[in-house]
């Protein structure tokens, strides 16, 4: 995946090591675990909020479908018994 990144973004070898260089030298050694930290939580927290937001929509999409499927069986069990009357009415 990395290298599948990397060659999205044409950079190759060369350019990867000065921009670590540079990174090391605007955070250095002891900031860089800190900050690979927080950017793994901030990953982590984005991942769980999508999951949530799928989990709810899928949610809702189930409940709907379930409420037309009881008011198609309800719609149904009315017919039933209307067309049940009606043939009571015309035995009678």
């Amino acid at each position: 995946m990395y290298q599948s990144t990397l060659l999205f973004l044409n950079i190759g070898a060369q350019e990867t090591i000065v921009i670590v260089f540079a990174i090391l030298l605007l955070f250095g050694g002891k900031k860089l675990p800190e900050l690979a930290r927080g950017l793994g939580k901030g990953i982590r927290e984005f991942k769980d909020a999508s999951d949530d937001v799928k989990r709810e929509i899928h949610r809702n999409i189930n409940s709907l479908t379930a409420e037309e499927e009881l008011r198609q069986e309800e719609q149904a069990e009315r017919k039933r018994l209307e067309a049940g009357e009606e043939e009571n009415k015309t035995v009678d």
